[in-house]
């Protein structure tokens, strides 16, 4: 029985150690943040561990601060430098990035500390409707304007040029000629909090 017991204690704590940490960076509501958090909160191979904002009053935070993530705020300069950044990512023994509504661009250093292990979700099908000052509702406007017939999501990995990383994953929704911008959003976050954890899990357990 004791040693059962002991067995049963290391298997416990080797999932524990082998549990990946994930950091979010978010700008602003955090609607997907919170959808990715709670999905692995009920994972045994991941954890949601910080969540890091440019903002100090983005709402992403007291999502976070809801649901007993920690997280942090930090000014542009240290967004652009990157080191204060790193720093505490590295505390955290952060394995994996996930940008979930960040609007600022993240630095060289991150980059090449966490290569290929930082994704962003882009409202729409790239190469469409990307680049610097496309995202959230710019992104759905110039959809409509243009008369599209579909939209959908761009999971992908970042490099130094906005929304011009290697495409993970795409999931398309119909644009109807009646559609407004916030019809096709409200088809858009469907597909958000649908796909984006799993590509995440997905991601992860093959890294």
């Amino acid at each position: 029985m004791q040693c059962f017991a002991h067995f049963s204690l290391f298997c416990a704590l080797k999932s524990r150690v082998m549990k990946k940490n994930i950091a979010i960076f978010a700008s602003g509501s955090g609607s997907n943040a919170e959808n990715i958090i709670r999905y692995f909160q009920k994972s045994g191979s991941a954890q949601v561990s910080l969540v890091l904002s440019n903002k100090s009053d983005a709402y992403v935070l007291e999502r976070a601060h809801r649901l007993r993530v920690p997280c942090n705020v930090f000014p542009k300069e240290d967004w652009i430098a990157g080191d204060e950044i790193l720093a505490v990512l590295q505390e955290a023994r952060i394995d994996f990035i996930v940008l979930a509504g960040f609007l600022f661009r993240v630095p060289d250093l991150l980059l090449h500390a966490y290569p290929y292990k930082i994704i962003n979700i882009h409202p729409a099908l790239l190469p469409k409707y990307g680049g610097k000052g496309m995202y959230g509702d710019r992104v759905h406007q110039a959809v409509v304007v243009a008369g599209e017939k579909e939209s959908g999501i761009t999971i992908h990995y970042i490099n130094e040029h906005y929304d011009e990383g290697d495409i993970i994953f795409q999931a398309t929704c119909a644009v109807l000629p009646t559609d407004s911008p916030d019809d096709v959003a409200k088809k858009v976050h469907a597909l958000e909090y649908e796909h984006f954890p799993l590509v995440i899990e997905k991601l992860l357990n093959e890294k």
